[in-house]
């Protein structure tokens, strides 16, 4: 049977390499992408479920949380811009996955029918990260804490959920990033040498939405180049 896949922030980075990477699998796909609406709107992610389901003739069997934003807070700025930036980086990378996953584990429950749930988080849930992203860290320790919980609420009925923490990984926004905040400098800080690449993080989207083991629920992979070893 062709497996039916929602997965978010599909245009562009590792949601596009995740998307492109599913294309040579059984699978039927629906991407979402900014023009779909904008995850900052609590109304979005309800609209993009109910929109995919009927793309889907009424059966999605994995959802693929990847859409996300990164954007700078810094500490000494104005209180109603730390704000709104706080904000709007817990609607868009926790509340909304979290709108999203909510709405796979009841479509499952109520057809008595396992599924999955992937979620891309970020090393920064273990490790932290700048003093400008409190937000990012938080939301992303959030994701993961809500895939565990997940994997363990619902695991008999078949649902199962998997985290992915990618550190730095080369797409437009990490590029921006490293070029900021001194490449150099940063790159010293991971044994590999190098930043992930988007293909990398889509094999193992790939593998956790398709493959991996029941027995695997719950678990959180890190794709860091060792920069981060728990």
């Amino acid at each position: 049977m062709t497996i039916h896949i929602l997965l978010t922030g599909a245009t562009r980075g590792i949601g596009a390499a995740t998307a492109a990477r599913l294309a040579a699998e059984d699978v039927t796909l629906i991407g979402t992408g900014s023009t779909d609406g904008d995850l900052a709107d609590p109304a979005v992610p309800a609209r993009l479920w109910q929109s995919a389901l009927d793309r889907l003739d009424g059966r999605i069997d994995v959802l693929i949380n990847n859409a996300g934003v990164f954007e700078a807070a810094p500490l000494d700025g104005f209180d109603a811009d730390w704000s709104a930036s706080w904000n709007r980086t817990m609607q868009v990378n926790l509340s909304a996955s979290a709108e999203l996953c909510r709405r796979a584990v009841l479509h499952w429950q109520e057809r008595a029918v396992p599924g999955r749930i992937v979620n891309i988080a970020s090393r920064a849930a273990y490790r932290g990260d700048s003093p400008a992203h409190w937000h990012y860290a938080a939301s992303k320790a959030g994701m993961v804490a809500m895939t565990k919980t997940i994997a363990r609420g619902y695991a008999r009925e078949g649902i199962l959920a998997f985290a992915i923490c990618p550190g730095f990984t080369m797409t437009g926004m990490a590029e921006d990033y490293l070029e900021s905040r001194g490449g150099d400098k940063l790159l010293a800080d991971i044994p590999l040498g190098k930043v992930a690449d988007p293909e990398e993080v889509a094999e193992a989207a790939a593998f956790l939405a398709l493959k991996a083991p029941p027995s695997m629920t719950g678990a959180v992979i890190d794709i860091n180049g060792a920069s981060y070893v728990r």
